[in-house]
């Protein structure tokens, strides 16, 4: 197993930083605070702005970041292998597992968003290297995406554990239901909103952990 992958075993809480929530000196005060406070890995997702906004901040993230915790660039494969990145996620539309890999190397992780037992399947047929599932409750980030059947989510959950790929829930999880996440057998989220909009995304992002590694 190569080092990024052990350390993607490890990670709990994955913050999503979102340039159609917050602008750029926002998400990098949140960056920094987070990963200071219990964030186990990051991912820049930048749907709308200019190559150069996005590829200047993703330098900037690397350099600071080195190896204290993941980098995951969403969809830009060009970026994440420019800057040299620990991986990239790539949702239902977007790039293979295996076009990731053509451009960025065999080593980059490979994440794969999923809504559906047959999208984690096909995930995990295609060798990615951790999943997203959701969303689970309704989230702004996708509002035309109904909430999702917990069932669903406690389902996927097991046959992740039983393949041994990371499973993230997604999707409109905060600190008040985040107990009924971990009720499904869930041990790892990621979170957008709840850290960036936060008055105190420190205080949040501790707390968040906390709920995770509780028993």
């Amino acid at each position: 197993m190569t080092l990024r992958k052990t350390r993607l075993n490890a990670c709990k809480l994955y913050l999503i930083l979102d340039t159609q929530v917050c602008d750029y000196k926002r998400l990098w005060s949140v960056l920094e605070s987070g990963v200071n406070n219990g964030v186990d890995i990051v991912q820049l997702r930048d749907k709308l702005g200019t190559v150069q906004k996005a590829h200047a901040f993703i330098t900037r993230a690397q350099r600071y970041l080195k190896d204290r915790v993941p980098f995951i660039v969403n969809d830009r494969a060009d970026l994440a292998c420019i800057a040299g990145v620990s991986g990239v996620h790539v949702g239902q539309d977007d790039l293979s597992v295996a076009a990731v890999r053509q451009i960025c190397g065999r080593s980059v992780l490979v994440g794969r968003s999923c809504q559906t037992l047959a999208h984690f399947r096909a995930a995990e047929n295609e060798g990615a290297d951790y999943v997203g599932f959701g969303s689970v409750f309704q989230t702004q980030t996708k509002p035309d995406r109904s909430p999702m059947d917990l069932d669903v989510l406690g389902k996927v959950a097991l046959q992740a554990a039983r393949a041994k790929i990371p499973l993230f829930a997604i999707g409109g999880i905060t600190r008040g239901n985040m107990a009924r996440v971990r009720a499904c057998g869930v041990t790892r989220v990621a979170v957008c909103r709840e850290i960036l909009l936060a008055q105190d995304p420190a205080r949040t992002t501790r707390e968040l952990k906390t709920l995770l590694i509780l028993n």
